[in-house]
């Protein structure tokens, strides 16, 4: 047996991250952080000591950390993740203050559309914090929406989850605000070998990345509201492409959204009010 003192001392070895280590340790002990910290002089089991061991060698081996621990936290919400889907990012709260800022200045009781909701990151944040939308979760992958079913579950959050191809199975329906963080990288892109523990699906999007974004532009104005919104996230060279999309199907106030390191992530636009006699 070894101590944790001992085990992070072995994962620095290996070259892992301090932090990254104390989190798996964390992890296989349930404990905090907090509590390693002081209590470092602690005997590991020989069970406890051979599964940090083999988290270690698989996060050494560039598996993501989120899929080791199985959790990812997303804009205040503890989410269970699987390699089903991709891991929520930080840049992804920008799109959510971004729809926050459009919901609380739309109708009391907004109907809400997350196209590829993955994880239900998306979709959950936004009923979190906007408990009186009615938000409906649609994603083309049926092992994605049990884990965003499951965390709705366990958070308590209800969500309507649909299983389709982005507006398929839609007909006939209409939101106050669509969102959605589609696959946006072309294919053949030099990041993508650092993404390969994550799905293909949910991270590429044809010869220039734009195939997914071009689907849910030209699909919204069927299912957007008079003065609806629609929010994509996208790549940080994207957003004028996006812009383009946008203004040629008929949106107004078209705007992109920077993220905290000022690099334009999201784009969006509003759906034409109709006059009403």
């Amino acid at each position: 047996m070894s101590r944790i003192a001992a085990a992070l001392t072995r994962a620095r070895e290996m070259g892992l991250d301090r932090l990254d280590a104390q989190l798996l340790v964390g992890h296989v002990l349930q404990r905090p952080r907090s509590w390693l910290l002081a209590h470092d002089d602690t005997l590991l089991t020989e069970a406890e000591q051979t599964h940090v061991e083999h988290l270690m060698q698989r996060r050494a081996a560039g598996e993501p950390l989120a899929y080791l621990t199985g959790e990812k936290e997303f804009h205040g919400l503890t989410l269970q993740v699987t390699p089903a889907v991709l891991i929520p990012r930080p840049d992804t709260e920008t799109l959510v203050d971004w729809a926050l800022s459009v919901l609380n200045s739309g109708p009391q009781v907004p109907r809400v559309l997350d196209l590829g909701t993955g994880s239900g990151a998306i979709a959950l944040a936004l009923k979190h914090r906007h408990p009186a939308a009615i938000v409906t979760a649609v994603d083309a992958s049926e092992d994605a929406l049990r884990v965003a079913a499951g965390n709705a579950q366990r958070l308590g959050l209800d969500i309507r989850f649909r299983l389709g191809d982005w507006w398929q199975g839609l007909e006939g329906e209409r939101f106050d605000l669509v969102v959605s963080n589609p696959p946006y990288i072309a294919l053949g892109d030099e990041h993508l070998p650092a993404l390969r523990h994550e799905p293909t699906l949910a991270l590429t999007s044809g010869a220039d990345g734009l195939d997914a974004l071009r689907t849910i532009v030209d699909g919204a104005p069927h299912h957007l509201t008079s003065a609806g919104w629609l929010l994509v996230e996208h790549g940080h060279d994207q957003a004028q492409a996006m812009g383009e999309l946008l203004l040629a199907a008929g949106f107004g106030d078209v705007q992109t959204c920077k993220d905290l390191a000022g690099i334009g992530r999201c784009s969006g636009g509003q759906w034409p009010q109709r006059d009403t006699p």
